[in-house]
């Protein structure tokens, strides 16, 4: 029996979050995006309120949160500045090879370090010439006695300029694509890192993004997350598990956009009454509202799946794509309700507008993700209905004066349906040959 109530634990959690939201971050918002620098005051406040690595698993001494716990708490901090919240939840990101990897000594060891101290992990599979193309990756890895060398550059690296660890995929050799993905667990401090100046950026700027060159960095073997062959699959699975989160900034976003479109309405009057009262404004609100609502069931559907220990691939993209485009949509049109104001930094939705394009790109653009859902569609979806060619339209009663069920033979080519003890030497409607006719049956 489906039940879409949140437990009284996620209430308290969703209000500890709103909180944190309305008190911490909203007031950092307009700077952080001003400046472009990344309050890492914030990002320990965070910690310390339980709102970052959270979902590291009980088995290792964290309090083992769900996606779904994720999802609700990422959906209230990004409603106050998707960048702050980015940065913030980025931890869970950066940490998710590990989660998924087979290095128990590893997990051990970092885990507990994240447990003790505040330290930042960042997620870096980007580079300056590939994005989505995961299997594109150029970085190499060189085997050197037991540890590993790495060379080459990531790029689009969230928290990459104030982050303590790395989680790195690079490749053994850049022509074997998938087979040669590997992943390592870097540390900033380790000879040969270098970190790039802050990317400047149109939208989320209170989220720092940087790259990171890797000169001969030596990585021992008691780092490695995947070895060659395993870290696509790696990365794949870390996505699956972080895109309901992107669909979650989205949602957070626009459901701000809308509230303050609300607001505005209400208040802005033309021709002697608030535009609120116009059938066109409430339209507007009334489409954001349900693009806010099913973007929310689906990232909650999405986290849920990977909850239950399934694979959310689908589901996931299926969030990610419908809840970032959904998000630019209402941030647009909550702009235009608030008409030439909205278009100035006087008024909160053309920062919220800025923030939620970048939905739409990172973690897979909305391309990629119309390319695994055509995937699924076209090779792993098991329709209901039966084949078109086996279809027996319009096939009609029982044959007149016979009181038997005539055979049925469906025309390959236009469809058309010949009852009879042959097919036709000529389809009536094409003119293909008997040939064309296959035999069709009733489900």
């Amino acid at each position: 029996m489906l039940d879409f109530r949140l437990s009284p634990a996620q209430e308290a959690l969703r209000r500890k979050a709103r909180e944190f939201a309305l008190h911490e971050i909203l007031p950092a918002a307009w700077e952080a995006d001003r400046t472009g620098r990344t309050p890492v005051a914030l990002l320990r406040k965070a910690r310390e309120a339980g709102l970052m690595n959270a979902d590291i698993p009980r088995a290792y001494g964290g309090e083992g949160l769900g996606l779904l716990d994720n999802v609700i708490i990422t959906e209230e901090l990004a409603a106050a500045c998707a960048g702050l919240a980015t940065s913030i939840f980025d931890n869970s990101l950066g940490m998710e090879p590990l989660r998924l990897c087979g290095n128990e000594p590893l997990k051990r060891r970092v885990f507990a370090e994240l447990l003790a101290d505040f330290k930042l992990i960042a997620f870096a599979t980007s580079e300056p010439t590939m994005g989505s193309d995961v299997a594109g990756i150029r970085c190499l890895a060189r085997r050197d006695g037991g540890d590993w060398v790495l060379e080459g550059t990531k790029f689009w690296v969230t928290n990459g300029g104030i982050a303590d660890y790395f989680s790195i995929f690079a490749t053994v050799d850049p022509k074997s694509r998938h087979e040669g993905i590997c992943a390592f667990l870097v540390e900033r401090s380790q000879p040969g890192v270098r970190v790039g100046r802050p990317i400047p950026k149109l939208g989320q700027r209170g989220s720092n993004t940087a790259g990171v060159r890797l000169e001969a960095v030596r990585v021992p073997a008691a780092n490695v997350l995947a070895p060659p062959g395993e870290g696509f699959a790696l990365a794949m699975r870390t996505f699956a598990r972080t895109r309901p989160a992107i669909g979650a900034f989205a949602v957070g976003a626009a459901r701000s956009a809308m509230e303050f479109a609300a607001d505005y309405a209400r208040r802005r009057q033309a021709f002697g009454t608030p535009i609120a009262r116009f059938q066109a404004i409430q339209h507007k609100l009334a489409d954001m509202f349900q693009k806010v609502e099913t973007a929310r069931l689906l990232v909650w559907k999405a986290a849920w799946e990977a909850d239950q220990g399934g694979d959310p691939t689908i589901a996931a993209s299926i969030a990610k794509l419908y809840a970032s485009e959904a998000a630019f949509q209402v941030a647009d049109e909550a702009l235009q309700i608030f008409g030439g104001y909205g278009y100035t930094p006087l008024f909160p939705v053309e920062k919220i507008l800025r923030d939620c394009r970048l939905f739409r790109i990172y973690e897979g653009t909305s391309e990629v993700q119309r390319h695994i859902l055509a995937g699924h569609v076209l090779e792993a979806y098991r329709p209901v209905m039966p084949a078109l060619e086996e279809l027996a339209l319009h096939r009609g009663g029982e044959a007149s004066g016979t009181g038997a069920t005539p055979r049925a033979w469906r025309c390959r080519i236009c469809g058309h349906v010949h009852l009879g003890e042959q097919p036709p030497a000529e389809c009536p409607v094409c003119f293909f040959p008997a040939s064309a006719f296959r035999e069709v049956h009733d489900p």
